[in-house]
């Protein structure tokens, strides 16, 4: 079997509530945003959220990815670490039921948590407990899976753990070595702050393709201006996909701006946009589209997520609905 994609990140449980603002400024985190919690903590939003209606799924950044790209037919691997806990059954069976291949060993413990709240603006706030994903390390990145993909895909959350870290340096070093493209997603602002110059050795390294929002990109350059930016981006990464909320995107592919349009739509829960624009991309260039019909199935994939609640497509695209879409590009 070959991938398309052969992501590496958390795996974590995604446990979704839709709560009011006056909850949210009970439990007093800062709104729209991912705060690392630790278990103690967590289980007091769990406490908080009895009696809400609550929905869960295997979730993650770069796992919301892995599992888009299956969604859409493509083959997809993984590399997250479970604990041997209810949870982690629930996770490991639930990707796989999605059709991706993940084989890493489960590990004594909590199964990493991320708790989404929903506030009626559709921000989503979330509460990310790690739990036995922060124990991956490199012994767990499999080179004979790797050497079998297209595409690597790591996320930047990866750098905020030594174990961790390792693992998605490992995983870079073995794509390289095996001629494997390597995409890396920063992730979220905060990063940059701890990690930028980490963040630029890989862009200006190994690095094939950077997904970033117009935040981060202006945090790694200091350039304001959003083409301005993407081309100095450019100047080091081959591509780089550009996101821009509801205005689109932009990528940048041997040298070319390629626009593309926003999806009109009416947004009630914006967790894993970005996550499934990266996963329509990533299909997309692995299944011979061009970039821009590619990006373009990105960003109708990102505007279906934003319009209905969690980060998993409930209405997935069919095989002639692609079709159609890049008939209309």
């Amino acid at each position: 079997m070959s991938y398309a994609v052969y992501g590496v990140g958390n795996a974590l449980v995604d446990i979704q509530a839709q709560v009011s603002d006056e909850m949210l400024e009970s439990l007093k985190f800062d709104k729209g945003v991912m705060t690392l919690v630790d278990d103690e903590m967590q289980q007091r939003v769990l406490s908080a959220l009895d009696g809400v209606s609550v929905s869960r799924c295997a979730g993650g950044s770069a796992a919301n990815t892995i599992i888009g790209v299956a969604d859409f037919g493509g083959k997809a691997a993984y590399a997250g670490k479970t604990g041997r806990d209810q949870l982690g059954e629930f996770c490991l069976a639930d990707m796989r039921k999605m059709g991706v291949t993940i084989e890493v060993p489960p590990a004594e413990g909590r199964t990493g948590t991320c708790v989404v709240l929903i506030t009626p603006d559709a921000q989503r706030t979330m509460l990310t407990s790690l739990g036995v994903s922060a124990t991956l390390g490199p012994d767990d990145i499999d080179e004979d899976e790797i050497r079998k993909a297209e595409y690597v895909y790591v996320e930047g959350y990866l750098f905020t753990g030594d174990s961790t870290k390792a693992a998605a340096l490992k995983a870079i070093e073995l794509a390289k070595k095996n001629d494997v493209k390597v995409a890396f997603t920063v992730s979220d602002p905060f990063l940059i702050h701890l990690f930028r110059d980490e963040f630029l050795a890989l862009i200006e390294g190994p690095v094939d393709l950077l997904f970033c929002n117009l935040d981060e990109a202006r945090s790694l350059t200091g350039i304001e201006d959003t083409i301005d930016c993407a081309r100095e981006i450019h100047r080091h990464a081959p591509n780089v996909a550009l996101t821009l909320g509801p205005n689109g995107s932009i990528l940048m592919h041997e040298g070319e701006v390629i626009a593309i349009e926003g999806v009109s739509t009416e947004a009630i829960d914006t967790t894993g946009a970005g996550d499934m624009y990266a996963a329509g991309l990533l299909f997309g260039i692995t299944s011979g589209l061009t970039w821009k019909q590619a990006g373009h199935l990105g960003s109708h994939a990102a505007g279906r997520i934003v319009a209905q609640l969690g980060a998993r497509l409930a209405n997935r695209f069919s095989p002639t609905e692609i079709d159609a879409l890049m008939q209309s590009e």
